[in-house]
């Protein structure tokens, strides 16, 4: 039997009679904005239900859930509601949701350094990243890549080691899921885990084809002054996250087979 957010809401207190407006963007779920009122005016809250249950390289809903409640005390992300097996609902908040543009704005490459520092300084998650369970998980759904564009992947990814000191990464820090509320915040915890913290740093950097001025102001502001001496590092987490891009987008029935190929051509004349 299919669960519509109306049987969620009704065994919730307050959200009985809330209106749900259906969203779009849900790669492996659907998502409503859930809207209640009372005197004192609407509250809303993000409610998705998975179409499937979730398995790595995703969090559970209640691990998920349980990173970003210490995330949002620490004011970085939004407050969980209810989290449960295929189902999550947290609260909305108002704020600019980034695009790529964004990142060229004056001052925001050293917001996101100084929130990204605050991030990794939370308490461990207790699960750490696994990029060669995401790496299976997606080249058993992949097509349109090549047998020599997997091979590299599997090389850039076999390579790479988890290192001593790992913190709590988000994992997943394309503008999408970056919001100004007015202070920054970070949407979409699903793949959040602990991590080498330069793996979201490349994040930021790959997903977006950073200039090089651009790397260099980021890691900059994220080392206070010290990023010359960590450009080494950041680059194999940089080939680390373009595997995994690569990888990940050749899984995807939808991704465009053009910007597909121009990924796998980035990764395949930047690896040696």
């Amino acid at each position: 039997m299919t669960i519509t957010p109306e049987d969620i809401l009704a065994d919730i207190p307050g959200w009985e009679d809330a209106t749900c407006t259906e969203l779009t963007g849900g790669l492996t779920n659907k998502t409503w904005r859930v809207t209640t009122g009372d005197r004192t005016g609407d509250i809303s809250g993000v409610l998705k239900i998975d179409a499937e249950p979730r398995r790595a390289p995703f969090n559970s809903r209640c691990a998920e859930a349980n990173v970003q409640n210490v995330a949002a005390k620490a004011g970085l992300a939004p407050g969980i509601i209810l989290a449960d097996d295929g189902i999550y609902f947290t609260e909305y908040v108002v704020g600019e949701v980034w695009s790529r543009s964004c990142l060229d704005k004056e001052g925001n490459l050293e917001l996101i350094a100084a929130a990204l520092k605050r991030l990794h300084a939370l308490p461990l998650t207790g699960r750490s990243f696994d990029a060669g369970v995401a790496a299976k998980r997606y080249i058993e759904q992949v097509a349109g890549l090549s047998d020599e564009v997997i091979d590299t992947c599997n090389k850039v990814i076999s390579k790479m080691r988890l290192p001593q000191n790992l913190c709590c990464c988000h994992n997943d820090l394309v503008a999408e899921n970056l919001i100004t509320t007015p202070e920054l915040m970070f949407l979409d915890w699903e793949y959040a885990c602990d991590n080498d913290p330069f793996f979201d740093l490349a994040t930021v950097v790959e997903h977006h084809e950073l200039s090089d001025d651009q790397v260099t102001r980021l890691l900059d502001a994220y080392m206070g002054g010290d990023g010359r001496r960590w450009r080494e590092h950041l680059e194999k987490q940089r080939m680390l996250y373009l595997a995994l891009l690569c990888l990940w987008m050749g899984a995807r029935p939808d991704s465009d087979l053009v910007e597909l190929q121009k990924v796998a051509t980035r990764l395949t004349t930047s690896y040696f």
